[in-house]
């Protein structure tokens, strides 16, 4: 394994996701968020690099954004296992599927917390219907297509 290809893939992943947050700011925030960086949570699929290059461009995407705290350990959280998952995910269609699940789930039930904090099972679940449907667009509306151009030059990630 090449260190220095390793650090650069992440590194670059980690940055490119946080321009496409701030470019598309927006949009990457809010119960109905359809995070256009999220089209980057494919690359684990191809690349380990991409694990610490998602997770550290969401910590520092969230340490810019409107959320706080929460937002930050939590959706660092949910981006690292979701990242995780979608790395051993050898099947191409399902590679999209672990960060709409995770994100769903855990953001989800963040936002639940920082915009209502109310026991209300019913908007619990509305919440988190919002989030799936916002990585659904993300993650197989781009995601995937994005995955399909990539397969044509898979070497680029050998590391």
């Amino acid at each position: 394994m090449n260190k220095t290809k390793f650090l650069t893939q992440a590194a670059m992943i980690a940055a490119i996701y946080v321009i496409l947050v701030e470019v598309f700011k927006p949009f990457s925030y809010g119960i109905m968020q359809v995070r256009i960086a999220e089209i980057l949570t494919v690359l684990p699929y191809f690349t380990p690099a991409a694990i610490p290059g998602l997770t550290v461009g969401v910590l520092i995407s969230n340490a810019l954004g409107p959320n706080g705290i929460l937002d930050i350990v939590f959706g660092t959280l949910a981006t690292l296992i979701a990242a995780y998952f979608t790395y051993k995910v050898r099947k191409r269609a399902l590679a999209p599927l672990p960060p709409v699940l995770v994100n769903a789930v855990v953001i989800g039930a963040m936002l639940y917390y920082i915009f209502l904090g109310t026991p209300d099972e019913a908007a619990l679940h509305v919440i988190m219907a919002w989030v799936a449907l916002g990585q659904v667009i993300a993650c197989y509306g781009l995601g995937y297509p994005f995955m399909l151009i990539l397969d044509k030059y898979k070497g680029i990630f050998d590391i």
